[in-house]
């Protein structure tokens, strides 16, 4: 058995969709990044690497690599699968959490655990996801960007 755990946080910024768990949020700002910026994928991917003790999501997919501008982070996601089935693990569970103030993350869930499961090949019993507000404190409050956590557990395939 391996744990993993990790935190990412993205800005919002003008003119991107926002992006979380595969899904796209009906909100009017995205978030900042080299890539679709989606905070809550990137969280579980480190979460998974830093499990298998083989460094961060940056060693991986670098964001001064051109290959990975503008990615989809299902995409990043689908290859630390990958990775971590190349090193003989699966996913046991999964645990993470989205803070941010606003939109309302809820009616996502779902979508997001599906997206998870699918690429993860795992079922939707081993994924959770949830949300939380900022409460207008710091800049989760102040909606000035967006954090997620994830932390997994792994294990040796039979």
């Amino acid at each position: 058995m391996r744990i993993g755990q990790s935190t990412d946080i993205h800005a919002f910024t003008e003119g991107r969709p926002l992006i979380l768990g595969g899904v796209t949020i009906d909100h009017p700002i995205g978030l900042l990044g080299h890539s679709d910026a989606d905070v809550l994928l990137h969280a579980i991917c480190e979460a998974i690497i830093g499990a298998m003790a083989l460094g961060d999501i940056g060693k991986h997919f670098p964001d001064t690599d051109p290959a990975y501008k503008g990615i989809s982070s299902m995409l990043l996601l689908m290859k630390t699968w990958q990775l971590m089935d190349d090193e003989g693990y699966q996913i046991v569970n999964l645990d993470s959490l989205i803070l941010i103030e606003k939109p309302k993350i809820a009616p996502y869930i779902e979508e997001m655990k599906k997206n998870i499961s699918m690429a993860l090949h795992c079922k939707v019993s081993q994924v959770n996801v949830k949300a939380t507000r900022g409460e207008k404190l710091g800049f989760i409050g102040r909606q000035e960007g967006v954090m997620a956590q994830a932390i997994v557990l792994l294990e040796r395939k039979s």
